[in-house]
């Protein structure tokens, strides 16, 4: 067997011990919580050594934030030529990701876990809020130039209203409407005075 062909078989092998290592994961933040799970028990539960999970990752709460967004999809931003347009199917997509069993969880997950671990919000803040939030202000720069949006309008303060007008809907669900037109809703008052 050459050296190509020992590669090739070893990368399939490598890729399913990442996917056991992120579902172990899961499954014992969902058991356990965030301070009880250990490295350890992730191990043993992935049926994998330590170390290939610390040649992975640096630290427990890098695993978990990554374990995390494994089930979670990319934020597209849209770009339907209005702003409205693209916050409606800003909205749409968070439905989708959010609103079934498994993104319900998660979000219970995330906010648990955040909130009795800062080494975990701060990774989980840095690797994936903070770049869709940079990525939120390209919705904000394509509405201020097409006069939409006025000018001094805060990217991270939009995205900032947005998240929590989602989380509080999706804790405190709406039962006069469907959630994405609470939030739509919502959102079209907060953000009123910002629109030209």
């Amino acid at each position: 067997m050459s050296d190509t062909e020992k590669k090739t078989l070893g990368r399939p092998r490598s890729a399913q011990s990442h996917q056991a290592i992120l579902q172990a994961t899961l499954e014992l933040l969902a058991e356990v919580g965030f301070e009880r799970m250990s490295i350890d028990a992730i191990a043993a539960r992935a049926g994998v050594s330590k170390p290939t999970i610390y040649r992975r990752y640096k630290s427990k709460e890098e695993l978990v934030a990554d374990a995390i967004e494994s089930h979670r999809e990319d934020v597209i931003i849209p770009d339907t030529g209005s702003f409205w347009g693209d916050i409606e199917a800003l909205i749409q997509s968070a439905a989708q990701i959010t609103l079934s069993p498994l993104g319900r969880q998660t979000v219970g997950m995330i906010i648990s876990s955040a909130t009795s671990n800062p080494p975990f919000a701060q990774v989980y803040w840095t690797k994936y809020l903070q770049p869709r939030r940079q990525a939120f202000a390209i919705v904000l720069e394509r509405a201020k130039a097409r006069n939409e949006v006025k000018t001094e309008v805060d990217s991270n303060l939009v995205f900032d209203i947005m998240s929590g007008v989602m989380l509080y809907a999706l804790v405190f669900q709406p039962t006069t409407e469907p959630w994405e037109a609470y939030v739509s809703r919502a959102l079209k008052l907060v953000l009123k005075n910002a629109v030209v």
